[in-house]
């Protein structure tokens, strides 16, 4: 019971925490944007209850992946139609799969309404979900990221309640953070599309794990996964490029306001030195 205050223990927990950390900032990025999805009175009670309920279900899931990892990993079925499709699925690549698929139609789909809808109330209501459906995408994505994350606890230590206190820990961490992220989101506008971008860069990351999970090959072609260090690198770009635009924008507006100010300050000039 007391094995988690070792010092070995303690710094795995610390490890596993900023792990989380670390890869739970595509999970509240999610969060905040099917949370939109509901009246604006229920959204801080629908990522409330999905991450609570998501946590007590990760534990869960833990649980289970700890006792049949074996499962997960065993093939379940093969796919071969040679020279153009390859591959041999497993518990582990269908879950990723499914769910980085998910993600990308979900941010195409976000993507798609802000091009086609011009009336912002038009819009709202029509991407309006049920308080039970978006709990229901919540847990069921949230569980969907922290499926990697446990397996990668799994290669730290072997303590179950370490891995469960880092479970909760992180959880109550993005249970503070999901109001702060969805606030800041609402408050500027103009990043929901760097963040449903962001999210297609994730869901394009899983499904390519997932591909080479399942060990594809299309067109005598493998799928590689997209590195973990090569996603933060692009995620770098675009708040760069978000940040150079913005700025340039402002430059150009600034630039207009004093072109067309300009001209009544040469007539009140001139009139000034007429008189």
């Amino acid at each position: 019971m007391f094995d988690i205050l070792t010092i070995e223990n303690l710094f795995t927990l610390i490890m596993l925490v900023l792990l989380q950390a670390v890869l739970g900032f595509d999970n509240l990025l999610y969060i905040s944007i099917e949370s939109k999805r509901v009246e604006a009175s229920q959204q801080a009670k629908v990522r409330r209850i999905g991450i609570l309920l998501a946590i007590a279900l990760r534990i869960i899931l833990l649980f289970v992946v700890v006792q049949a990892i074996a499962y997960f990993q065993d093939p379940l079925f093969s796919l071969s139609f040679t020279g153009v499709f390859e591959g041999v699925i497993n518990g582990h690549a269908i879950i990723v799969l499914f769910g980085g698929a998910f993600i990308i139609y979900t941010a195409m789909k976000e993507i798609m309404h802000m091009l086609a809808v011009h009336d912002p109330d038009v819009n709202h209501e029509r991407g309006q979900k049920s308080v039970a459906s978006a709990v229901f995408w919540i847990v069921l994505m949230n569980l969907v990221f922290s499926f990697d994350s446990i397996l990668s606890a799994l290669a730290l230590t072997e303590v179950f309640l370490v891995m469960a206190t880092a479970i909760v820990i992180s959880g109550l961490m993005m249970l503070l953070l999901a109001d702060r992220v969805s606030a800041f989101l609402s408050a500027n506008r103009m990043y929901e599309v760097l963040g449903l971008f962001v999210l297609f860069i994730v869901g394009i990351m899983l499904v390519s794990e997932g591909g080479h999970l399942a060990h594809i090959k299309m067109f005598g072609y493998a799928v590689e996964p997209m590195a973990k260090s090569t996603f933060y690198f692009v995620l770098v770009v675009l708040l760069l490029v978000d940040f150079v635009q913005g700025r340039y924008q402002r430059k150009l507006m600034a630039q207009k306001a004093h072109e067309i100010d300009a001209p009544e300050i040469t007539v009140a000039s001139i009139d000034a030195q007429q008189s």
